[in-house]
Formats: structure tokens, C-alpha cells, sequence
């Protein structure tokens, strides 16, 4: 539905404008001080702006008359805010220019319902526009911005977008993250056997700890499926709550890490991934403890499926294959010299 507005600029006195909304802006001068407006198109005239009015020479104002069915752009940005705004999403009930930012209340990830925002920008006369699905967010980050585009806006075009919004019970919200004692698997024969120096460990528990999660018992296992067997079931026994496996993942015959967390028992194993790199990533779970297998690339790349897959899991989230095909739009590395992950296109 179209907005079609009925509200009209009209002149009166400054004894009269008490409760009606400025239709320009009014600038003030200060020589040496100030120049700039002193009030805003769309202000709501109040009584205590009636001196600062005739200090600026103010004796009558060009003001909107709004009829029954419009409403002004600050009240109209509030009603949809309250219904975009979901867990973990906090907003200023005090409009500037129309405007209502909505902001993080706590750490986690940002969750957007990214089909219902399309749906709410498809209502004429409304804009709201927002940071990436599955950004990380730290308590204050202003994550979404919703604004009526007119100074006046119909209220049943505002009804639409509420309605909208209310339906997908939130269009944003933001899930916290979990800490759970994570037990870390290094395989492969060259490590057991000390041929080589592990790299694994150093570069996963650094990414760990930027989401304040330790790691409490590290497994070094040859390439042997029955030991990797026994070092899953050594930390489930230990009480993990989440299981790295590193190494292994390739296709060569050898690399049975794939083999043995199946053999495990692990369900709703999902291994390959549309993400490069990170193609021969595994995800699955042993009861509601998810295991990850990665790949060798994590020892190479700055960001890689690792980085994009771990927040969500702390987050709570069961990935499923549609979970993982859907990256793949957004999800090739560029390798530039230069790493700016997260600041670049890589996962979004």
C-alpha cells in the first residue's frame, strides 16, 4: 500500500504552534558561535521551544497539519523498532532525524532473518538496514537502523511492516556464546612420531580463547582408526563439550579421521564444504557434543571455514548440509596479500 498524503503546510502564530510539527528547517546564527538549524524539518513544537523561537525572530512558522491515519516519522520509526528487535536486541525510544538505531545488549552471534527484512523493505515508504546474518557483536554495536523514508508516513503502510516484523517474531536477535571444555585430537604419524612439530594446537587455541574458551586436554594420535577412536571416547569420558579433530581430512587413503569419528558414532556427519578454503571440513555430533574435523588449511590461512563455523556452534547451532551449501555464495577467500578478515567479503 502507498502512503497518500493528506497533511498540509499552513502558517500561524507562534502562540499556536504548541503540539503541531515543524514543516522546514529554522537555522540560527551566532557570529563566532554557531550557524546551523536550531530546529529540524519534522520537529514537534513544544512549549519550552517557544523562547528559543522568538530568539531567532521567529513570529510565525510554516507547520504540517497531520489528519487521522498519519503519522510523523519519529513515531512512526518506534512501532516497527519493538517488532524488528529480538533477544539480545535493545533500542532508543528517542528518534533523531527519524531515525532509530537498534543495538547489541550482550556479546554473541547477530542473527538476521534475512527473507522477513527483504519482506518489511519491500513495504513502500520504509527502510531498515542491517549488519550481516552471522557477524560477531559485542554488547552496543549498533547493528540495524529503521527509519519511515516521508516525514509523514500512512498507518496502515506502518501496520504492514509491523505485521511483518511480528510474524517472524524478530527480524534481529543475537545468541550468546557458550564456553564448553573443548578436547583437541592432533593426528597423523609425523606428530606422534615427533618428525615433525605440531602447528595445530598454537593456532586453534588462540582462536579459542577470543571466544573466552579453553582447551582442556590435547590428544596426539597416529594414523590408526582404532586410536582415534580411543581418543574420542577418552574425551567424551572427560566430560568435553565440544571435539576438534585436526588433521587427516584429506581424500588419501591413509587420512582415516573421517572413518574413525563415524565409527565413533557420530550423527548428522556432514564432510565437504562450497568454502575455500575449507572444502574438506567435517561436522557432526556425539549426542549434543559437536565434533569438527579440520582440514590442514587452518595452519595456512588467517580465515578460513574454521573461523566461520565455530561462532555459530558456540552460539548453539546444529549445521546441517543446507547450512553449509548456503555459504557458498560469499564464501571464497580472496588471499590478498594483506588479510583483513573480518573486514572483507569472506563469509558473508
Amino acid at each position: 500500500m502507498s502512503s497518500k498524503y493528506r497533511s498540509s503546510a499552513t502558517l500561524i502564530s507562534l502562540n499556536q504552534a504548541v503540539g503541531t510539527v515543524l514543516a522546514h528547517d529554522i537555522t540560527e546564527i551566532r557570529p563566532g558561535q554557531f550557524k546551523g538549524p536550531a530546529f529540524k524539518k519534522g520537529h514537534i513544537i513544544t512549549e519550552e521551544d517557544l523562547p528559543h523561537l522568538s530568539r531567532v525572530g521567529k513570529e510565525h512558522l510554516f507547520v504540517l497539519h497531520l489528519e487521522p491515519g498519519e503519522i510523523h516519522e519519529d513515531d512512526a520509526a518506534i512501532k516497527p523498532c519493538a517488532a524488528l528487535a529480538g533477544p539480545g536486541v535493545v533500542f532508543d525510544h528517542n528518534p533523531s532525524e527519524g531515525k532509530i538505531s537498534l543495538k547489541v545488549a550482550h556479546p554473541g552471534l547477530l542473527k538476521v532473518n534475512v527473507n522477513a527484512l527483504t519482506e518489511v523493505n519491500l513495504v513502500p515508504d520504509i527502510c531498515c538496514s542491517s549488519r550481516h546474518n552471522n557477524t560477531l557483536v559485542e554488547k552496543g554495536d549498533i547493528v540495524a537502523a529503521a527509519r519511515a523514508i516521508p516525514l509523514v508516513i500512512d498507518e496502515q503502510t506502518l501496520n504492514d511492516a509491523v505485521k511483518v516484523a511480528e510474524d517472524a517474531g524478530g527480524i534481529f536477535s543475537v545468541k550468546p556464546f557458550s564456553s564448553p571444555k573443548t578436547g583437541l585430537i592432533i593426528t597423523g604419524n609425523e606428530v606422534y612420531n615427533g618428525i615433525i612439530e605440531d602447528k595445530f594446537a598454537p593456532i586453534i587455541k588462540k582462536k579459542l580463547q577470543s571466544f573466552r574458551c579453553e582447551i582442556e586436554g590435547i590428544i596426539f594420535a597416529p594414523d590408526k582408526k582404532v586410536e582415534i577412536i580411543r581418543a574420542i571416547k577418552t574425551l567424551l569420558q572427560q566430560g568435553a563439550g565440544l571435539i576438534l579433530v585436526a588433521g587427516g581430512m584429506t581424500v588419501d587413503p591413509d587420512d582415516i579421521t573421517k572413518m574413525a569419528i563415524n565409527d565413533t558414532g557420530a550423527t548428522d556427519v556432514v564432510y565437504g564444504t562450497p568454502v575455500l578454503p575449507g572444502a574438506m571440513f567435517l561436522y557432526g555430533r556425539f549426542g549434543t557434543v559437536p565434533v569438527m574435523g579440520l582440514p590442514a588449511c587452518v595452519l595456512f590461512y588467517r580465515a578460513t571455514i574454521f573461523d566461520l563455523i565455530l561462532p555459530r556452534v558456540l552460539a548453539g547451532e546444529i549445521i546441517t548440509r543446507n547450512d553449509l551449501a548456503s555459504m557458498a555464495h560469499g564464501g571464497l577467500c580472496l588471499d590478498c596479500d594483506k588479510c583483513r578478515y573480518p573486514v572483507c567479503p569472506f563469509g558473508k
